[in-house]
């Protein structure tokens, strides 16, 4: 029997936490009792520099179960460096990971399906939303569209897949190997290339507390996925430039040809229009650019992605 190790970085999530560790608690124990697992297998719950009681609760839950273990870490570094810290440390002790997020919302009886798929040879066992029924008409189609404007900038992403997934010793080896500080785990997994599965399950609605991922959130961390996969915002603003540049020649022409012929062309709109048209394109493009060489700084001085302060066994 391999070990497994449920990883869930945590948040601000007092008001959840309690009743996630019981579900996840019950979930692995009958998996060892089952001798689907090893008795070696835990929980372990990463604090990402919360505010509130959230590591306190994980403090007293380890001391109550055996199974639950925690990492706090020195500050807030984001949900992905926290994953990764989580990752990383329970790589050292199991022989699988399966990740998910502590507000509920990812199916625990699903665990079960990741472990046969595992089992059966798959490295990377996916979990993918069966619908998106529960979402608002808003979050549908924009997650949709984020899912499809990834892949035409030819980012091997999984549709409808977040963070909840089982990874092999193998592969968390291989992701040790990613040095970059901007993460995109959804991006980065698929890279690695071993054999992977897919589990359906229904996402539910979060048993308590708010979202840690607002709508400004969400947008940050899908332009974050765009520019670290992809060049190709870089050649749309080349080939935009050179658009711009051909209708100004022609422009350039139609006026002198106007003034050749001793016509003129009243009305200011049109020239304020296309400079107001001009300019702004330029300040987006100037943008991208940016996040770009923002993106290329950060990685340039290489600082660590987390500090584990303290890790209870």
């Amino acid at each position: 029997m391999d070990i497994l190790y449920l990883v869930v970085p945590c948040y601000n999530e007092q008001d959840v936490l309690r009743e996630t560790a019981k579900r996840l608690a019950a979930k692995l124990a009958g998996m060892i009792d089952r001798a689907i697992v090893s008795a070696e297998s835990r929980i372990l719950f990463v604090d990402d520099g919360s505010r509130d009681k959230t590591w306190e609760i994980i403090d007293s839950l380890h001391n109550e179960n055996n199974l639950i273990l925690g990492a706090k870490l020195s500050r807030n570094c984001g949900h992905q460096n926290a994953l990764l810290a989580g990752l990383m440390t329970a790589k050292e002790y199991a022989d699988m990971v399966i990740s998910m997020d502590a507000d509920l919302q990812d199916d625990v009886d699903a665990v079960d399906r990741f472990v046969d798929e595992y089992y059966k040879g798959s490295d990377i066992v996916y979990g993918v939303r069966s619908s998106r029924k529960k979402d608002t008409f808003f979050k549908r189609n924009t997650a949709l569209g984020f899912y499809k404007l990834m892949k035409g900038l030819g980012v091997d992403v999984i549709e409808n897949h977040a963070d909840y997934r089982l990874m092999s010793k193998r592969a968390l080896e291989g992701l040790s190997q990613f040095d970059e500080v901007n993460l995109f785990l959804r991006g980065i997994v698929p890279l690695i290339g071993y054999k992977s599965s897919i589990v359906t399950y229904e996402r539910a609605e979060r048993f308590a507390g708010e979202s840690k991922y607002p709508l400004k959130k969400m947008l940050g961390f899908a332009f974050d996925g765009i520019t670290s996969f992809s060049i190709k915002p870089i050649r749309i603003i080349t080939w935009l430039g050179f658009l711009i540049f051909v209708i100004s020649l022609i422009t350039v022409g139609y006026s002198l040809i106007v003034k050749i012929t001793g016509h003129t062309v009243s009305g200011w709109t049109s020239i304020v229009g296309s400079i107001w048209m001009i300019g702004g394109i330029q300040l987006l493009c100037l943008g991208v650019i940016g996040e770009y060489i923002g993106k290329i700084y950060k990685e340039v001085k290489a600082r660590p992605r987390y500090f584990i302060e303290k890790v209870l066994k």
